[in-house]
């Protein structure tokens, strides 16, 4: 069975969108911490970003987790 184009490029959009924001927040936590981005290593980047896609994913897990208890009508907050 072949898969539909559409069904690829779905999850490519929402890995852009995600290394985009990664980006952005990588940008600005090397620019509050007081550094240039432009002076650091591409490697320093890389590890940088890499670290805010995953707080990004984790935060998406984690709402997603909720949203289906909410679903359920469990609270695991009382």
């Amino acid at each position: 069975m072949k898969s539909l184009p559409i069904v690829r490029t779905v999850p490519n959009k929402y890995k852009l969108y995600i290394r985009d924001k990664a980006i952005e927040r990588a940008r600005t936590r090397i620019i509050v911490a007081g550094n240039d981005p432009r002076k650091l290593s591409q490697e320093d980047l890389e590890v940088v970003v890499r670290e805010e896609e995953d707080k990004i994913k984790g935060s998406i897990k984690e709402k997603g987790l909720m949203a289906v208890l909410a679903l359920l009508g469990l609270n695991l907050f009382v």
